[in-house]
């Protein structure tokens, strides 16, 4: 098993970072400086990248290696990958020889086993880069492998520079890949990578668009204990917070940072449910909220261009009547969009991760718990999900006795809460019959979306206060606006009790 920690740097930084001192305090032997070069090889139709793999032959001095890399998972930046790799007599693969190494009853084994497949595979893209390598040697005695790899993935004619730090853990424990990372961060802005160079390769080979990443699904064992549980959903949602990066920092949707807020959210909601027994540090809730108002600012903006606006739009006869309004409030969205993208781009963000990864790798907090608390780590993860539920289930309860008050503050309390149960139930759906987890998660999606048209609508009031103030020839403009929307929530406000109680005629999931 493969484990490193990819870190992007720029060209212009790598002055500064080979004369870091931390590559002397802790070298254990000189650097080693290689030219290697790497052809990949896949089906036309990309057989091997269809089962989250990489083949590739790589040219090494005077020798050749071929190597097959798949599976595992990346969390926070950390690759976690099966690896396999033979000599060869040159760039051309050998299949029987990999087909040896992965076992001949593995899943890899079927992988390589389909008729005729050497016959099919071609070149797909070539790297070709200098690698400098530091053998180094942590505080706690941990070896690491350090390499700084500059050079291009190249497709036919068009290349893309490789600017990137790998620290591949060759002894001892993830953690130390984390606090290497963190040393060397705070001196040079080095950035997390989730994107190997055979996934750079690929996007060469045949580009597609920044993708837009929901939510994966998952499955958890009711063999778990509390602390297994904890790591595989907070991954879960790792992986979808990171995996929207591009999008929002390359792409235009606003799905992009729609997902990535998402995936914040559950990640929030995440270290609150486990709060009592995975207590996440100050420092680090303090940077989640900040990264949350960052996306949530872009997210308001896109929203009312996008969806609020335009309900108000549509309905009036006379359109072209809000266009300057229309106009003025695009421009915001945009502006808000950038600065979603430049503190996704940050050093500020590279750290919050990093400093997330060495959190969950360390988990140092155990020896800040109470026995008791210590206790519950070890318990069931299904016991734990049923006294979580139930105690978010019951906050809901209490908090909808005030929505008939109609106030925008109870509404929101009521919102909060319902969100809280919703991503509760879907971390622990596995755990429970889907005959009762699918009715109780569409009743929650249901009131969820009233409130959230409802929230949608009071944000709406705050911007068009902005762009009014802005720009005082739209006050008008806004005022109607507003005055559209104060009707509309009066009249859907009213439907929301209907939603409330068929919500509560709903028995919160049980394995009983």
């Amino acid at each position: 098993m493969e484990i490193e920690l990819k870190l992007l740097l720029d060209p212009a930084d790598v002055a500064t970072f080979r004369r870091h001192p931390l590559l002397k305090q802790r070298a254990i032997a000189k650097p080693l400086a290689q030219q290697l070069t790497s052809i990949y090889f896949d089906t036309p139709d990309l057989y091997f990248k269809r089962h989250d793999s990489a083949l590739r032959v790589r040219r090494v001095n005077r020798d050749w290696i071929q190597t097959l890399k798949g599976g595992g998972q990346v969390t926070a930046g950390l690759h976690q990958r099966e690896e396999w790799e033979s000599e060869v007599d040159g760039p051309h693969l050998d299949l029987p020889a990999l087909n040896d190494l992965v076992g001949h009853d593995t899943s890899w084994a079927k992988i390589l086993a389909v008729p005729k497949l050497a016959d099919k595979l071609i070149p797909i893209f070539t790297t070709t880069f200098r690698r400098t390598t530091w053998q180094l040697q942590s505080a706690h005695g941990d070896e690491v492998e350090l390499a700084l790899d500059q050079g291009d993935v190249q497709h036919g004619a068009t290349r893309i520079p490789i600017s990137e730090v790998e620290l591949e853990l060759k002894s001892g424990n993830p953690d130390a890949l984390f606090d290497l990372a963190l040393q060397l961060q705070y001196a040079v802005p080095l950035r997390i990578s989730d994107i190997s160079k055979a996934e750079r390769g690929y996007a060469l080979y045949a580009p597609q668009p920044p993708a837009v990443v929901k939510a994966s699904c998952f499955a958890l064992s009711t063999k778990l204990t509390v602390e297994q549980g904890f790591h595989i959903i907070v991954g879960n949602c790792l992986a979808q917070v990171q995996g929207n990066e591009a999008g929002v920092v390359q792409g235009h949707d606003p799905e992009s940072v729609h997902q990535m807020r998402i995936g914040l959210r559950r990640l929030r909601a995440a270290l609150t449910l486990f709060a009592q027994v995975t207590p996440c540090p100050a420092a680090l809730r303090t940077e989640l909220k900040w990264l949350a108002a960052e996306l949530g600012a872009a997210r308001d903006w896109e929203v009312f261009v996008g969806s609020t606006l335009a309900v108000v739009v549509n309905a009036c006869a006379d359109k072209s009547a809000l266009h300057q309004l229309q106009q003025a409030a695009l421009v915001m969205a945009l502006n808000n969009r950038k600065k979603a993208a430049a503190a996704v781009s940050s050093a500020r963000y590279a750290r919050l991760l990093l400093s997330l990864g060495s959190w969950l790798q360390k988990s140092d907090w155990r020896a800040e718990l109470a026995q008791p608390e210590r206790e519950r780590l070890e318990m069931p993860l299904a016991k734990f999900a049923t006294q979580t539920l139930k105690l978010c289930h019951g906050k809901l309860e209490k908090r909808g006795k005030h929505l008939k008050e109609g106030a925008p503050s109870a509404r929101h309390r009521v919102r909060i809460a319902a969100k809280n149960v919703r991503y509760a139930t879907e971390f622990f759906q596995s755990l429970y019959p889907a005959r009762q987890v699918r009715p109780f998660v569409h009743a929650l999606t249901g009131l969820q979306d009233a409130l959230g048209w409802l929230n949608d609508a009071t944000v709406a009031e705050g911007l068009l206060r902005r762009l009014a103030h802005n720009h005082p020839a739209l006050t008008h403009s806004a005022g109607f606006v507003a005055g559209y929307l104060v009707a509309r929530t009066e009249q859907d406000a009213r439907q929301l009790d209907k939603l409330w109680q068929q919500f509560k005629r709903l028995k919160c999931p049980d394995r009983k």
